[in-house]
C-alpha cells in the first residue's frame, strides 16, 4: 500500500477519539453556555381578570343593579366624609363647608326645639284648658328662642364669610337658610357628616 494511503488511514481514527472525549465530559453547564448578547425579556406577572359576558338579559340586569348599588354606596360614604366629588351642588364649595363647620361647632336650639314639640303635641291632647294654654305658650316660647338662636348664628356666619371669603359670590340669604336647615336637624342625621365637635374654634 502506498505511504500516502497509510498516513490517511492512520490519522482518520483521531476524530472519533475527540468526539468521545467531549461526550465523556457530560453535558455543558448553563454557566458554560454561550450568552445571547442581550438580556432575556421578563414575562409579565400581572394577570387581568376579565369578567365573562352575561349569559342572558336576566343576568345582565342583575349585574347592572349590583353595580348601581355599589356606586350609590360609594357616593353615600363619600358624601358623609364631606368629599367634594360626591357632594350635592348645595353642599359644595369652601364657603358652604365653613357654614357647616360653624353650625356643627355650636350647640343649637333646633334639635331641642323639635324634641319639645313632641311634648307640646302630647300636652295639647289633654282635655284641660290650662294645660292646653300652657302647651301653646311653651311652643311659642321655644319658637322665639329658636329664631333668636338662628339670628345670632347668622351674624357669626356673615362675619366669618366676609373675613375669609370677601370675594365670594354666594348669596348671604341662601347661606342663612342653609345654616338654619342644618341647625334644626339632629346632629347624627346631618349630611354631610359633621367634621368638627361642639365647642371647637372655627
Amino acid at each position: 500500500m502506498s505511504p500516502l494511503f497509510r498516513r490517511i488511514s492512520a490519522e482518520a481514527p483521531a476524530e472519533p477519539e475527540a468526539e468521545s472525549a467531549v461526550a465523556s465530559d457530560g453535558p455543558l453547564n448553563r454557566s458554560e453556555t454561550a450568552k445571547k448578547g442581550r438580556p432575556t425579556p421578563k414575562r409579565t406577572t400581572i394577570k387581568r381578570i376579565v369578567e365573562p359576558p352575561p349569559k342572558d338579559n336576566k343576568e345582565a340586569r342583575k349585574r347592572l343593579q349590583h353595580k348601581m348599588r355599589e356606586e350609590r354606596a360609594e357616593r353615600w360614604e363619600g358624601a358623609k366624609r364631606g368629599d367634594e366629588k360626591y357632594l350635592l351642588a348645595r353642599d359644595r364649595g369652601p364657603v358652604r363647608r365653613l357654614v357647616r363647620d360653624i353650625v356643627d361647632s355650636r350647640r343649637n336650639v333646633g334639635p331641642f326645639f323639635f324634641g319639645a314639640v313632641i311634648v307640646v303635641i302630647a300636652l295639647t291632647m289633654v282635655r284641660i284648658s290650662a294645660v292646653y294654654l300652657a302647651a301653646t305658650a311653651l311652643f311659642y316660647g321655644l319658637f322665639f328662642v329658636l329664631l333668636v338662636d338662628i339670628f345670632l348664628m347668622s351674624r357669626v356666619i356673615k362675619k366669618a364669610v366676609n373675613n375669609r371669603f370677601p370675594d365670594s359670590k354666594e348669596r348671604i340669604g341662601s347661606l342663612y337658610l342653609y345654616a338654619a336647615m342644618r341647625s334644626i336637624s339632629f346632629r347624627r342625621l346631618r349630611n354631610p357628616k359633621p367634621q368638627v365637635k361642639p365647642g371647637d374654634t372655627i
